[in-house]
């Protein structure tokens, strides 16, 4: 049974931060935890290591999304099985990026048998229809329009845009050749510059604190990830 109490978000919280300080040597400030059928995410604030800091300062970005991967990859496995312990949730895949400038990072996922509702804001003055155009602007610019677009708002600060059938020919080549984590490195940084956040943030009449990207490539699926401020500045 899924539930969705404060406690299992304080569980959840405490769980992470507690497993990131073991494995990177500093744990984030803040995990927020947001548990809306279909997604679950988790939000982490203030997360850089001391020697991920030297690195960055030296050059060194690549190395350090290179560590973090592998360090992720080993650790998913573990988090689907606490959060399953935690809540009972049952998440069939979990995702994750960062905003190495921003010292921030997302793990999020989607829950078996979880289904929500999709482009049901819940705010007042936005333009749905033109947030909808604006994330597959950003997807044709880098590759081709989606075969489908959907729009989940988890709350008034988190939204998720579900992309499926993006991917272009030399893309599907890469992955059939095993050249996924290359193509993570490159396509991260350039998805997030294809997204006009100026424009988005004129729909949404708020500001966008971080943008987050991730992919199901066996799927032919990719994520955006927006967290927002609870109000425009």
């Amino acid at each position: 049974m899924i539930t969705n109490d404060a406690k299992v978000h304080s569980q959840i919280s405490s769980y992470m931060g507690r497993l990131l300080r073991e494995k990177f040597g500093k744990g984030p400030t803040s995990v927020f935890v947001t548990i809306k059928k279909p997604y679950l995410t988790i939000y982490l604030t203030d997360f850089l290591a001391p020697m991920e800091r030297v690195l960055l300062e030296k050059g060194e970005r690549k190395r350090v999304e290179e560590t973090r991967d592998l360090l992720m990859e080993e650790l998913l496995p573990e988090i689907k099985q606490e959060l399953k312990e935690i809540g009972g949730l049952e998440v069939d895949a979990l995702h994750y990026d960062w905003s190495l400038d921003n010292r921030s990072g997302i793990v999020f996922g989607l829950i078996k048998d979880g289904a929500g509702v999709q482009g049901d804001s819940g705010l007042t003055k936005v333009d749905e229809e033109k947030f909808y155009h604006e994330i597959e602007r950003a997807s044709q610019k880098g590759q081709k329009i989606p075969e489908k677009t959907e729009v989940f708002w988890l709350n008034d600060r988190t939204i998720i845009a579900k992309r499926t059938g993006i991917l272009v020919k030399i893309e599907s080549e890469l992955i059939n050749n095993h050249f996924i984590k290359e193509l993570k490195l490159t396509k991260r940084p350039m998805e997030k510059k294809l997204v006009d956040q100026k424009r988005l943030e004129n729909i949404l009449n708020k500001k966008i604190l971080d943008t987050f990207v991730d992919w199901n490539f066996e799927k032919d699926i990719g994520y955006f990830v927006f967290v927002t401020s609870a109000k425009k500045d």
